[in-house]
């Protein structure tokens, strides 16, 4: 089984390097150019299924990458972004040297909540694939570092090293040892295959 877990593309809030969290932009025109360069990049990749946070510049990502298949983009919940509440819009610096830690600031979903919610819909994806399957996962820079973390690495901690940016993908790959990653980070017009 092969998960590709792909960032989506570019913003207006990332470029003013805030949180975005349930904040709903469209992509940018660097984000449809990264939307549009991961659709040929992919384009070879033998996709059964696209998987979408429902926020516009997953969705958006997510249709780029799925026409050139023919398939539709299934949104679920569970990969939704974290929910920082009140602190969306806001710098991250800004927040942690008010609480220390995202984790501790008030509002923000917390961590264990954010955990089951993602960690659930990887299973719930997992689940629903056959065991050769390749399917694509269109989320959120924290939601893909927590998924490779927990099943590539077994653990949270270090989430903060894996790099994420906007556009990148990353292959995850299940086996007889269990999950790897073999790529992770890759820029959007890297070949996928």
């Amino acid at each position: 089984m092969i998960i590709y877990l792909i960032r989506h593309g570019h913003t207006a809030l990332n470029a003013a390097g805030v949180l975005r969290g349930r904040l709903d932009p469209d992509l940018d025109s660097t984000g449809r150019a990264e939307a549009e360069a991961l659709a040929r990049s992919f384009a070879r990749v033998p996709l059964e299924l696209v998987v979408s946070s429902p926020l516009r510049r997953a969705l958006a990502t997510a249709e780029a990458l799925a026409r050139p298949h023919g398939l539709d983009v299934n949104a679920d919940d569970g990969w939704l972004d974290r929910d920082y509440g009140p602190w969306a819009g806001q710098p991250v610096s800004k927040v942690k040297e008010r609480f220390g830690s995202l984790d501790d600031a008030p509002g923000v979903e917390p961590r264990t909540d954010f955990e089951a919610r993602v960690l659930g819909a990887f299973g719930r994806l997992v689940d629903a694939l056959n065991p050769a399957a390749t399917a694509a996962v269109l989320a959120h820079d924290a939601l893909n570092r927590l998924v490779i973390s927990k099943q590539v690495h077994g653990s949270h901690h270090g989430t903060g090293t894996i790099a994420q940016a906007t556009g990148c993908w990353n292959r995850l790959e299940h086996g007889p040892e269990g999950w790897t990653a073999p790529v992770v980070g890759a820029p959007p017009a890297r070949p996928a295959t």
